[in-house]
């Protein structure tokens, strides 16, 4: 398998909820862009840098006008991972962009229909045990 190259870009979301009188503000990293890179790792890393100065968070977006430049903190972990902070009109963001290479990929495959006599047959029954949850090679 050829080495496939992409660009993830998450964005830290927020939700204010209201809970018996207080008011929480719920964070979430939420995987926003998924993007193939045509080319090796070094590219990837390159375009990764670029998305990291450049990208623009959808909470900054929809109030953005034209020619706006938000402010702008980008820092590269150990990992290779960048964190960027981005800042417009009292708005903040946080994105994280990474670089990944394509490890395995299957495609879905759905059951085939039941028929009817399986369908009421499962009604009378009730539903099949569970499927043995996963665990490590070895392990009891």
């Amino acid at each position: 398998m050829t080495a496939e190259w992409y660009v993830l870009i998450e964005e830290d979301t927020r939700a204010t909820e209201r809970v018996d009188g207080v008011e929480l503000k719920l964070h979430r990293w939420t995987l926003v862009g998924t993007h193939h890179i045509e080319g090796e790792e070094a590219q990837a890393l390159a375009a990764a840098e670029d998305a990291a100065l450049h990208y623009m968070p959808q909470v900054l977006a929809r109030h953005a006008r034209p020619g706006d430049e938000p402010a702008r903190h980008a820092l590269l972990t150990r990992d290779g991972a960048w964190v960027v902070l981005v800042r417009q009109r009292h708005r903040e963001c946080h994105i994280r962009v990474t670089t990944a290479r394509l490890m395995h990929s299957k495609e879905e495959k759905e059951a085939p229909p039941k028929s009817l006599k399986e369908k009421l047959r499962s009604a009378l029954d009730g539903p099949p045990p569970p499927d043995k949850p996963w665990a490590p090679a070895g392990s009891s």
